[in-house]
């Protein structure tokens, strides 16, 4: 017998001959430090600094509320002013520039600022913890990889469990409807649900209860990471009847009367100073006694579908508690809970029952909007609350989601750890900012963060620990600086002093007005003291470049909704052709067929044993807008749902049983705009007009053989699964759009280049 390799040493062991002289070895698995918390991080979307009752409003969240009343509240804590960037710098502790998320996970426009992916550089909080020994679960909004990646081939790198997730449970976009919602389960999409009753706050709260009895049951001695990001209170607005009712009637006073009873009630509650100012109604919002009583009227019942969604959140995330508590683990686990920005501008001036519209640039008449104003809500409306409800969620600071003025980026942040905090129910000032959420946890849990991860050289971290301020009278902020970048819209805040920008679309940067305020006066930033303190203006103006140089804050990029259609060059160019095969998963609405402003065709093989077999061959989006290509009494029908306003074209003779081929095909006579025409084995069937929606198609996403959720026309009840066989679904897009034209010529170039 040959003893080549035997006596070999290794760490802990030996290699002999046999396993009878050789000695085993088994290494250490990772593990979190003893007495390491779990970690529970619980993000709401949207929601203003002043929404939650234990920060001033009149909705009821008592379980938020008794959180807050165990830990504490602070009231200088910061974000990025939108979701994506605020959640990249969450994760990872370093700013959203640093990471490549400059704006949404939509977009990657070429530079590393906004690449629409956390680089590698910067280990999630989830990869570190669970190196350290840590289980880590996500549920809810993710946000953070490139959506066009988000169909069922990815390429998944940035999924969540790519980044350091053990499970995910959740949905990969910006929102989702709370009715039907766009589910994966860990790498996986799933059928949307569609059933009675069903509300995803309440099955995100299911599932994160299951993923923590499941690591209980057989890993109780490792704690876990929990990051759970409700749909909640982002757009549409929609709750079960009986939550959106128990407040009718409660905001007819309107939007000023509110506004002044919420302030009142955050100076009795200590979250603003004694001396805080309410800022002045913001100039885009009108008075609510000049309005008429229909729009009083519509705005109200807004409202009312916003408190009864955020009120139904508050019960969800007291289930979730309540069980900490039952299996004994509330005293040691760490909870953060906070909002990824301040309350959202974007349902416009009047309110909004279809955000599709507001991603394509359009409105919606107000007669219109009371036509359905009993469906507010509910599952067919996408609905989103007018902006002067926004500035009552901010209440008393000033602008929106998106702005770099307080109401954008002052949030709410509570703090929970029984086994370390006891000051319960105290309220902090220190300033802090998002990206100092992870050296917290960090710290808390006692591990540091990697200076390379598995190969990849890190980042600095960027984020400072706040843990100081767990304790009874804790010193001055640490953090002495801070710089905002969102959309063209600039601040800095450094010792107290904050200048700040609100940028407009198109106009040179330049030429954009600084404003500054000393905020340990000013919290609502009310007084600018640009012309009275212009040396020390221009000091924090140097600040801001300096520190945007220093974070990759540039270039400056004042675009917006126009980059959601803006596409990353493929190798050998756009796909123009494109199948799809029975049991296909659901596709995610940025990975479908790009059908805007071109000719297309949408073709379908299908064999049916009876006439009577009938059903969906392939649906994109739902009753808010977008197409579908389906068999219905036995004849061949496309609907195309232009932001609720449906067209239907339906064969002029019925269909034959056994094999058939059938199709629309469209073809562009103008902008936007086209005939779309059915053909049955190849032979026109009938034709009508058809507009188009100019930018986005679909706030939902694409099914093969069926139209789950919210389907794209009343014709039918979803899940329409088609009865017959369908073979294959086919799309081939046409090259008559001015972009591909453009695109074409630049991958040319760059191919040039390259050589």
């Amino acid at each position: 017998m040959s003893n080549q390799g035997a006596g070999r040493e290794g760490p802990g062991g030996h290699i002999g001959i046999t396993a009878a002289d050789s000695t085993p070895h088994w290494p250490a698995r990772a593990a979190a430090p003893a007495g390491a918390p779990n970690v529970l991080v619980i993000a709401l979307d949207d929601t203003g600094f002043a929404h939650l009752g234990c920060y001033g409003s009149d909705i009821a969240t008592p379980n938020i509320d008794a959180l807050a009343a165990r830990g504490i509240r602070y009231n200088n804590f910061h974000t990025t002013a939108l979701c994506s960037p605020t959640r990249a710098c969450l994760l990872t502790g370093r700013n959203h520039h640093s990471v490549g998320m400059r704006f949404l996970s939509n977009v990657d426009t070429g530079f590393s600022n906004c690449r629409g992916v956390i680089t590698p550089k910067a280990a999630t909080l989830a990869e570190v913890l669970r190196a350290n020994g840590y289980n880590t679960f996500a549920l809810g909004k993710w946000h953070l990889a490139n959506m066009e990646d988000c169909g069922p081939a990815g390429p998944f790198d940035h999924w969540p469990l790519q980044r350091g997730f053990d499970r995910y449970y959740g949905f990969l976009g910006g929102a989702t409807d709370q009715y039907s919602p766009e589910l994966t389960i860990d790498n996986r999409p799933v059928d949307p649900p569609s059933r009675p009753g069903y509300h995803l706050s309440e099955d995100l709260v299911d599932q994160a209860i299951a993923m923590i009895t499941g690591q209980r049951s057989t890993g109780a001695d490792r704690p876990f990471f929990m990051y759970l990001a409700f749909g909640a209170t982002h757009s549409p607005h929609q709750a079960p009847p009986a939550y959106i009712a128990k407040y009718r009637g409660r905001y007819d006073g309107g939007w000023d009367a509110v506004r002044a009873a919420w302030f009142a009630r955050q100076r009795s509650l200590g979250i603003v100073p004694a001396d805080a100012t309410l800022a002045p109604r913001n100039p885009d919002v009108a008075a609510w006694d000049e309005l008429d009583p229909e729009r009083k009227r519509l705005y109200a019942r807004m409202q009312e579908a916003f408190a009864g969604f955020l009120d139904h959140t508050d019960v969800q995330v007291g289930r979730l508690l309540d069980f900490l508590d039952t299996i004994g683990c509330r005293d040691n686990t760490l909870v953060v809970f906070l909002s990824d920005n301040g309350a959202s501008q974007e349902g416009g001036r009047d309110g909004i029952l279809n955000e599709l519209a507001y991603f394509n640039r359009m409105t919606e008449p107000v007669a219109e909007m009371i036509g359905r104003i009993d469906e507010i809500g509910g599952a067919n409306l996408y609905n989103n609350y007018p902006r002067g409800w926004a500035q009552v969620g901010n209440t008393p600071l000033r602008f929106y989601k998106q702005n770099t003025h307080e109401g954008g980026i002052r949030d709410p942040l509570i703090v929970s750890w029984p086994a370390r905090i006891r000051a319960g129910g105290a309220v902090r000032a220190q300033y802090h900012h998002v990206i100092d959420i992870y050296p917290t946890i960090l710290e808390c849990v006692g591990v540091a963060a990697p200076e390379v991860h598995r190969g990849v050289p890190q980042l600095p971290v960027e984020g400072i620990s706040f843990a100081y301020t767990f304790d009874a009278d804790p010193p001055a902020s640490r953090r002495r600086t801070q710089y905002y970048e969102m959309l063209g819209h600039r601040a800095i805040w450094a010792d107290g002093w904050k200048a700040v920008t609100r940028h407009r679309q198109g106009e040179p940067f330049e030429k954009d007005r600084w404003m500054l305020y000393d905020t340990t006066r000013d919290f609502a930033e009310c007084e600018d003291l640009a012309e009275k303190e212009p040396q020390k203006l221009a000091e924090m103006v140097a600040a801001w470049w300096a520190e945007a140089g220093r974070y990759n804050v540039l270039p400056l990029d004042d675009r917006s909704v126009e980059l959601f259609v803006q596409r990353r060059p493929r190798a050998g160019g756009p796909r123009l052709n494109l199948r799809y095969l029975p049991g296909t998963p659901h596709i995610d609405r940025f990975a479908m067929p790009d059908i805007r402003n071109r000719s297309f065709t949408i073709a379908a093989a299908v064999q049916r044993d009876a006439t009577a077999q009938e059903g969906a061959l392939v649906a994109c989006g739902a009753r808010t807008g977008g197409h579908s290509l389906f068999i219905l009494g036995n004849r061949l029908c496309f609907a195309y749902n232009r932001i609720g306003k449906v067209t239907v074209v339906q064969s002029e003779r019925e269909l034959p049983a056994g094999e058939c081929r059938v199709a629309m095909r469209f073809e562009k006579t103008g902008e936007h705009r086209g005939t779309a025409t059915l053909l049955v084995d190849g032979v026109p069937a009938g034709s009508a007009a058809i507009e188009l929606l100019p930018w986005r198609q679909s706030v939902f996403g694409m099914d093969i053989g069926a139209d789950h959720g919210s389907t794209v026309c009343d014709l039918y009840a979803a899940p329409f699964r088609f009865e017959g066989r369908l073979v294959h679904v086919d799309y081939e897009l046409g090259t008559d759009r001015d972009d591909l034209a453009k695109a074409a010529r630049v991958e040319a170039k760059n191919a040039l280049a390259d050589q």
